[in-house]
């Protein structure tokens, strides 16, 4: 018997913010790719994860280059990961690591790199780091991540008491220290400098991205101001009543919240439509509530 498809979740699933959410998770993974190869595998930069730990062994096992390794590490992870975690399993970070691979794989065939494209290390480490961290806080912002020691991190969870996120440093922290003395001090250092300023780069990426506007309008003429909110925004609003403290006048109180692009447009409305209006705008990047993330998230 033929299960019915429910069009509303298929009309969901093919939204435009569906496929705004599909296209980030390429760009992320696409991202991380060309940092990862291009700049990092070259120059033996070990700044961690799954790709940090194929640029060691790969010296160590001849015919097996770093880009198939690196396939090979994470296709391993994927399968133990779809073994023991199932459904807790997320998709979209099984995709993304599988893609990832092939990537660096499909690089390694139409442009291989038999050393680093310039002479500038530091340079050349300010992209390993800077490309893949921009393309993992997208991923993140998807709900998503390249696989590797997230996936590692996930089998932790379950299977022990360990702090994971403490572990997961540690376990990076070894992986940099060790290309002191398979490459040489010089390469070490490098890779130390970029995993922490990876780390960094990571979280200010995340929270650029998930910035939003918080608008509080005080207004004596409130509704046109949240039929734009509501009906052009496709946001809602808080309407609280105050009174002014010198005045005693009474004056309407809207709070809303929207992102950047948004927030320019609301603005400029405001002004246009309640030029005596007072406008107070501030950025957070923790939103929860409908319409944003959830209380789970």
């Amino acid at each position: 018997m033929m299960q019915k498809t429910d069009p509303a979740a298929q009309a969901k699933r093919f939204s435009a913010a569906w496929w705004k959410e599909i296209g980030l998770l390429n760009l992320g993974t696409l991202l991380m790719a060309v940092g990862v190869y291009f700049f990092k595998f070259p120059n033996h930069f070990t700044t961690g994860g799954v790709s940090g730990i194929s640029i060691l062994l790969a010296p160590y096992l001849t015919g097996i280059s770093t880009a198939m390794l690196n396939l090979i590490l994470n296709a391993a992870l994927l399968a133990v990961a779809l073994l023991f975690l199932g459904r807790d399993f997320g998709l979209r970070t099984a995709y993304s690591s599988l893609v990832f691979s092939l990537l660096t794989l499909l690089f390694e065939k139409i442009l291989p790199l038999d050393a680093p494209m310039t002479g500038q290390p530091l340079l050349e480490l300010m992209f390993a780091v800077g490309i893949p961290a921009v393309g993992s806080a997208i991923l993140f912002h998807v709900s998503a991540s390249s696989g590797g020691t997230d996936i590692i991190a996930m089998l932790m969870k379950k299977f022990s008491h360990m702090n994971i996120g403490l572990a997961l440093v540690l376990a990076d922290l070894a992986v940099a220290v060790s290309a002191c003395f398979v490459f040489g001090m010089e390469t070490g250092l490098f890779s130390l400098f970029g995993l922490f300023i990876k780390s960094i780069l990571v979280d200010e990426v995340m929270d650029n991205l998930r910035t939003y506007k918080v608008f509080q309008i005080i207004t004596d003429d409130p509704d046109p101001i949240c039929d734009y909110i509501m009906n052009r925004l496709h946001h809602s609003a808080t309407v609280t009543e105050g009174k002014g403290a010198f005045s005693h006048r009474p004056h309407t109180i809207l709070m809303t919240v929207v992102n950047r692009s948004q927030a320019i447009r609301l603005q400029m409305f405001v002004r246009s439509t309640d030029p005596h209006s007072f406008i107070t705008i501030t950025s957070s990047s923790e939103i929860i509530g409908k319409g944003f993330r959830g209380m789970s998230e």
